[in-house]
């Protein structure tokens, strides 16, 4: 495979020569299009805005926000000028955006006016009380020696914040010929984009990726999804996190497609989108897909222009994925398998493949990346058929964490291979299944189980929308099995019930000890189940029912 050595930049360029007037970005609850042309025009007026500002080559330029239009601008922006763009959860509170403002040495910090029930103007105001006394672009805060600017992304006006019109209006006065200059200081291989592991264990550490990281990712992704120019994808996943970033935006840049953004999931709206814009693909979650096919107007809306699209994040469940098939019209999607690390795919189901393999493995490699089994204690490439740790090796593999030369050693081994935490194994077919996480693991008094293979089982039981299988501490065996369950709707499940469905059909240690039924689980922001608090959750929940823990 022959390597894009181009940056974000160029391509935006490119399609804005050759295709002005295509849909770049869409809002279609709101009637806004960006073709690339027009596109191009605003991300160099902000790009000059930030050079009015001060923002530099290398300065780290956080972005906290949900999908909103002006969220692409920013991004484009600061990699046309060699600024790094920090993304930031939008589920984050006080300590965590502490944490990462400082972490990530941040220069300026890009916000909306919160998320849910976030008022992300008051928290920074908290953070940062000189935000209210001091000038706007000489912000000297003892908390954060680094942080300079912050800018409001929309119209409203904030004390010691810039907005994003003022911006566009300060890139007046830079002559182009000073973008122009910025830009040829660029280079692929730079970083352009760090994002944060999302924290489902210990602290949340920066990634650093460059344009030839994620380009390449999203056009390896693209091209199994057999993107072309006329394709329209429907984007429900927040941009803050590769799927909706590289996944996402990168694929379709890289092939000159169309986007149609959602800005907060809304399974009523992806529906609608997907009708109005007669979009070729969709992305999600598994928990996004159950969503739209369980909403009671589903049957009111014409889906047939779907062809592929991407699920991801957590695993599938058979019966899910033969109703994304049937009754969404995706007959081509795929299923894709990596870590924020790897930029972020390893590998990727085809879109010929049969169900069977979409909802039992994870397909195969990508072009230029080299995928391996390992054995965790060694290293050393394992057979066929074998469980041991996925890794991958080549362009993908991040270039490091930021600040973090040890934990970046922790994952990237002499040989350039990235391991991912992950238990797998290589079927006969050349795809890989997952087995399991090395960390959600969980030991019964010896016995190692894994909880991908009670969940696929558990699936089976009629009345069970979703499960998710983690450990419970036991002071007995150290850990018991804890099966976390959401009913299908208008369904009453009972503990015995279960207990009975597994008897004498899963080995008694794998038969979850616990039973709990949940509304729903803890999610990251990028819509992914939090097992670690589920652990937590089981103690307090066994604690009010009065069980005892054995």
């Amino acid at each position: 495979m022959k390597l894009i050595e181009k940056t974000l930049g160029y391509y935006v360029e490119k399609w804005a020569r050759e295709t002005p007037d295509k849909d770049f970005i869409v809002y279609a609850d709101r009637g806004l299009r960006f073709s690339y042309k027009t596109f191009n025009e605003r991300v160099d007026r902000l790009a000059k805005g930030l050079l009015y500002m001060g923002i530099k080559k290398g300065d780290h330029v956080g972005i906290w926000a949900t999908n909103v239009p002006d969220w692409l601008t920013f991004t484009f922006a600061t990699a046309k000028i060699g600024a790094v763009l920090v993304t930031v959860n939008t589920s984050y509170k006080l300590h965590e955006l502490e944490y990462l403002i400082k972490d990530a040495d941040l220069t300026t910090l890009c916000l909306i006016d919160g998320w849910r029930d976030s008022d992300y103007v008051s928290m920074l105001y908290d953070l940062v009380p000189e935000l209210k006394e001091q000038q706007r672009g000489y912000l000297k805060s003892k908390k954060f020696p680094f942080l300079k600017n912050v800018i409001f992304i929309g119209q409203e006006k904030h004390k010691g914040m810039f907005n994003t019109p003022e911006l566009l209006l300060l890139g007046n006065h830079i002559e182009d010929s000073m973008l122009e200059e910025a830009k040829s200081r660029v280079f692929p291989h730079e970083v352009v984009n760090m994002q944060y592991t999302s924290g489902t264990t210990g602290f949340p550490k920066g990634v650093m990726l460059t344009h030839v990281n994620i380009l390449n990712n999203g056009f390896g992704i693209g091209q199994c999804q057999k993107f072309t120019a006329d394709d329209r994808v429907c984007l429900p996943p927040p941009l803050f996190h590769c799927f909706g970033l590289v996944l996402g935006i990168m694929a379709i840049l890289t092939h000159g497609a169309t986007v149609v953004v959602i800005e907060a999931f809304d399974p009523l709206l992806v529906l609608a989108s997907v009708e109005k814009e007669k979009c070729t693909a969709l992305y999600g979650v598994p928990t996004m897909f159950i969503a739209e096919l369980h909403h009671p107007m589903f049957s009111m809306f014409d889906l047939r222009s779907l062809r592929t699209g991407i699920m991801a994040g957590s695993p599938c469940p058979i019966e899910t994925m033969r109703e994304v098939v049937g009754k969404m019209n995706m007959r081509e999607v795929t299923i894709a398998y990596g870590l924020t690390e790897g930029s972020p795919v390893m590998t990727q189901t085809r879109t010929d493949d049969p169900i069977e393999v979409k909802v039992g493995t994870v397909g195969r490699e990508l072009p230029g990346i080299e995928v391996k089994v390992a054995d965790p204690e060694t290293g050393n490439e394992l057979p066929v058929g074998q469980q041991g740790e996925m890794c991958c090796r080549g362009y993908n593999v991040m270039k490091g964490y930021y600040k973090k030369p040890e934990a970046t050693a922790a994952v990237i081994d002499n040989d350039g291979w990235l391991h991912s935490g992950d238990l797998g194994v290589k079927l006969p077919d050349g795809n890989y299944k997952i087995t399991g996480r090395l960390k959600d693991m969980i030991i019964r008094g010896g016995e190692n189980i894994y909880p991908r293979e009670i969940e696929e089982f558990l699936y089976q039981m009629p009345g069970i929308r979703d499960v998710q299988v983690a450990g419970v501490p036991s002071p007995k065996y150290g850990e018991q099995v804890g099966a976390f369950i959401i009913p299908k709707d208008g369904e009453t499940l009972f503990e015995e019930e279960v207990k009975d469905f597994c008897r004498g059909k899963i080995a008694r240690f794998k038969t979850p000890k616990y039973i709990f039924f949940l509304k729903e689980y803890p999610m990251t922001a990028s819509g992914k189940i939090q097992k670690f608090k589920l652990r937590d959750m089981s103690l307090s929940l066994l604690e009010e029912q009065g069980i005892e823990i054995i």
